[in-house]
């Protein structure tokens, strides 16, 4: 056989050795993805009980939904969740800090199983993940300064600035809605507390719960807006297609409401910050809405 021969058919086997051992790292962990229709990389129910571990996003700046305490310990509302759903499945949890631009990344990359961080439903959501049953309503608000509380957005001037985190509803509600005001975003709820602190904005627009509970811990500032925009609510998400982890948290949700689990997280977590009349109006119990 010739040289040239021979080269050609090293080549030819070297190649079809290549493509065997991409096509076999594709295998079983992603087939169930690309039946699903999906690119992204999850985790299905067994394997995450087999590893006896479930990854789950929450924040870790957000007191008092997911913080962490002086101890170096994850705590609040989502958290508190978050425990019990481990505990249920029988896995230990380790916690994922995430900040709010980079919860969907989380999910389509793998590096979370479940995302658990005041993460509000909204259509545009829906198409990149899965969202399980309601655990909690929110709305928008928007906290200010004493000295100048903002209670209409109207009344903001070209100059006045309105602080926003990244990748929040409230940027995608005062961009679509409000486009002449300028926005001034961080990446992170720490950032945008601290800029409101410094002057460095007139007002700053999140959930309300969120800025409710910031005028209530820091004399000086009041919630002007207290309710922007529509009703909505804040659920689990998983990776599009993960259906079998989804079915088992909506289950899971709707066994828990029969234990009134959500008000006992409330008056665990947030009672202290809220008080006892917000509570029948933030709580979702088993995930039925009214």
């Amino acid at each position: 056989m010739k040289i040239k021969s021979v080269k050609k058919v090293i080549v030819t086997l070297v190649t079809l050795a290549l493509s065997g051992a991409l096509l076999a790292g594709c295998g079983s962990d992603n087939a169930q993805n690309t039946a699903a229709g999906s690119s992204a990389a999850y985790r299905s129910l067994e394997e995450i009980k087999e590893s006896g571990t479930i990854n789950i996003g929450v924040f870790s700046d957000k007191n008092p939904f997911g913080y962490v305490d002086e101890n170096g310990e994850y705590q609040g509302y989502d958290v508190y969740f978050a425990r019990r759903l481990a505990d249920d499945l029988g896995v230990e949890v380790n916690f994922v800090s995430t900040e709010a631009a980079s919860r969907i990344e989380y999910l389509q990359t793998g590096k979370v199983d479940v995302i658990l961080a005041n993460f509000t439903v909204t259509d545009e959501r829906k198409e990149e993940v899965d969202f399980a049953l309601p655990y909690m309503n929110v709305a928008l608000g928007v906290v200010s300064p004493d000295s100048r509380v903002i209670e209409s957005l109207d009344d903001l001037t070209a100059d006045d600035a309105v602080i926003v985190i990244s990748g929040t509803t409230a940027e995608t509600y005062l961009t679509e809605n409000y486009p002449d005001i300028t926005l001034q975003k961080y990446d992170s709820y720490a950032a945008a507390k601290t800029a409101l602190e410094n002057g460095n904005g007139v007002a700053w627009a999140n959930d309300n719960t969120e800025v409710i509970a910031f005028a209530l811990q820091n004399p000086g500032y009041t919630v002007g807006i207290p309710s922007l925009g529509s009703q909505d609510t804040i659920a689990p998400a998983v990776t599009k297609g993960n259906a079998d982890l989804l079915n088992w948290i909506n289950e899971e949700i709707k066994a828990l409401g029969e234990e009134n689990f959500f008000h006992a997280d409330y008056e665990a977590t947030l009672l202290d910050t809220y008080g006892a009349d917000y509570e029948d109006t933030l709580v979702v119990e088993g995930g039925v809405t009214e």
